[in-house]
Formats: C-alpha cells, sequence, structure tokens
C-alpha cells in the first residue's frame, strides 16, 4: 500500500515542481483557495491558536493574520515540492544569506547545531550547505511511508545534506569529531513534546507549555556552538537568513539558557510578522497541565 500511494503522488509532485515559477504561484493561489475558503483545514485550531496568544488583537484583525497566513502557508508547503527541481543556482537566488561570513568564522573553530523555527520557509534552510565548508546534516522525523522518506532523503542531498534522526544525532556529532570531519547540524526546535517526556517547561508567547530542550542537551554535553537562524521572507518566493549567535561554547552555560534564548528569539521573529508561523499545530494543546514546580506565582 505505501508503495502504490507513492506511485500515484509522485508524478503528480514532479509535475509541480517543473511549473514556471508565475504558473507555480497561481497553483498555490488556487490551493489557497480550496484549503482556506473550501476545505477551511485546521481554522478553528488556528484561529483559537491566534486569539490565545494575541489576545490585545481583536477579531478582525485575528482573522486578517489567518487569512494571510494560509496564503503562505500554501506557497510554503508547494515550495518544498519545488525543491525537486530547484536549481543551486535558483535558491541561491531565492534564498540569501546576510552574514554567512560571521557563520564561517564560527563553523573554523567549532561544531555548530543551527537552530530553527517552523518559520517563513525551513525546507530551503538545507541549501546553507551551499555555502559552507562542513558537512551538514539535518534531523528530522522519519516519515511512515519509507518510500517518501527515502524520497525526501535524495532530495535534500541534492544540497549537500544528510538526513539523521534525533536518536543517531549524538553519535553522529561524536563519530565526526573523533575522526576529524567538520560538521554542522540543523533543528527544528520549536515543537511540542510528549507531555510524559517533559523535563522542562517555559513561557512560550504568554503561555507556559512543554518546551522541547534536546538541541541544549547536545550542546551541553558535547560543547557545541549555537546559532539561531532567523529566516524572514522578503516577497514571494524570496527569502533571507541571518546566523544569530547564541552561544560559542555550550558547555559554558546555565541549564536552560540555550532553550530561553531561543524562545525569546523565535518570539521575537514571530511577533514581527505572525503570518509566517506554522499555526496548524497545536502547540499551546497542553497549556492546562502545567507541573506545580513550573507554574508562575500568581
Amino acid at each position: 500500500m505505501q508503495l502504490l500511494v507513492f506511485i500515484l503522488v509522485y508524478p503528480l509532485l514532479w509535475l509541480i515542481s517543473i511549473l514556471p515559477h508565475r504558473m507555480f504561484y497561481g497553483f498555490s493561489d488556487f490551493v489557497f483557495f480550496m484549503v482556506y475558503h473550501v476545505v477551511g483545514y485546521r481554522k478553528e485550531v488556528v484561529q483559537a491558536n491566534l486569539v490565545l496568544v494575541f489576545p490585545e488583537k481583536s477579531l478582525d484583525e485575528i482573522k486578517e493574520i489567518q487569512k494571510k497566513f494560509y496564503k503562505h502557508m500554501c506557497d510554503m508547503f508547494l515550495e518544498m515540492v519545488k525543491t525537486m527541481n530547484l536549481s543551486k543556482a535558483e535558491v541561491k537566488k531565492r534564498y540569501h544569506l546576510t552574514n554567512l561570513e560571521e557563520f564561517q568564522e564560527i563553523e573554523k573553530e567549532k561544531t555548530v547545531l543551527v537552530v530553527c523555527a517552523h518559520y517563513a520557509n525551513w525546507e530551503w534552510n538545507v541549501s546553507i550547505n551551499n555555502y559552507v565548508d562542513t558537512k551538514g546534516y539535518a534531523v528530522y522525523q522519519k516519515i511512515g511511508n519509507k518510500y517518501f522518506d527515502a524520497f525526501i532523503k535524495k532530495v535534500r542531498a541534492r544540497w549537500n545534506t544528510t538526513l539523521i534522526t534525533t536518536s543517531e544525532t549524538p553519535k553522529t556529532v561524536i563519530r565526526n569529531k573523533k575522526n576529524g570531519i567538520k560538521s554542522g547540524y540543523g533543528m527544528v526546535s520549536d515543537q511540542s513534546p510528549q507531555v510524559s517526556r517533559a523535563q522542562y517547561w517555559s513561557e512560550f508567547m504568554g503561555v507556559t507549555v512543554p518546551i522541547y530542550n534536546g538541541a541544549e542537551s547536545l550542546a551541553r554535553k558535547l560543547n557545541l556552538a549555537v546559532v539561531f537562524l532567523k529566516v524572514s521572507k522578503v516577497k514571494r518566493g524570496y527569502y533571507q537568513a541571518t546566523f544569530i549567535p547564541i552561544t560559542l561554547e555550550g558547555k559554558n552555560t546555565e541549564k536552560n539558557e540555550i532553550t530561553d534564548r531561543f524562545l525569546r528569539l523565535t518570539e521575537q521573529q514571530i511577533r514581527e510578522r505572525p503570518e509566517h508561523y506554522l499555526w496548524t499545530h497545536r502547540r499551546w494543546k497542553h497549556r492546562d497541565k502545567v507541573p506545580e514546580k513550573f507554574k508562575s506565582p500568581k
């Protein structure tokens, strides 16, 4: 069944990926109309999330952000498909790094962990490997369909990125250090962990929730440099990214320091242009399960 689904879906994805950009974004407009106006995909979830974290905004303002978000979401997910046939020259034109030299100086001395949020176009973040000397890895969650999982790995490998799971990351870092291989690791770090496995809770957009702190644990244990990647959407189909160092010596940071800094940078990014965050996730679904020791005093 997995193979059948892949065989049926792959040709459609390939056809979308080769569309000229004008037709490609015209198709995205059609997808937006279907997703937003016809299907109404997770509209209640998106609106509830926005109302929760922006209590100061009117319902009209919330609905305006919501509509802009769906337009961006359709562009972004289709841009992931576009990656299949996007040339290195084209992605360099559409994804610009503002301070590459600063990152290159850091990677000369340290193994670097690049952390980011589900914001703007995180899929094209892997194109950073077109500019750096280190061997690039992206930490990801396996896809249930093994054929699509292999397909995703192959697409991202076009830009010299190797995909590894969270459990594979520590041993990969250690092995590369031991063998003298310069390497960098990218991780999307704003996921919501399972409550039973959450070791840290903190405010995110004004609401206390469980926080994934795997990046910090890795950085402190293996003394990695940690850099936040701030991605902004300049205009449709064009992005720019800026490296913001969090620490150059993970082992010298206090507990939760890296995680808290990441949260504040992510919040700042979201407040600047909220429509570019992934609001369809139930990021705040565990807010009523806060352990006593993490509750703010009233």
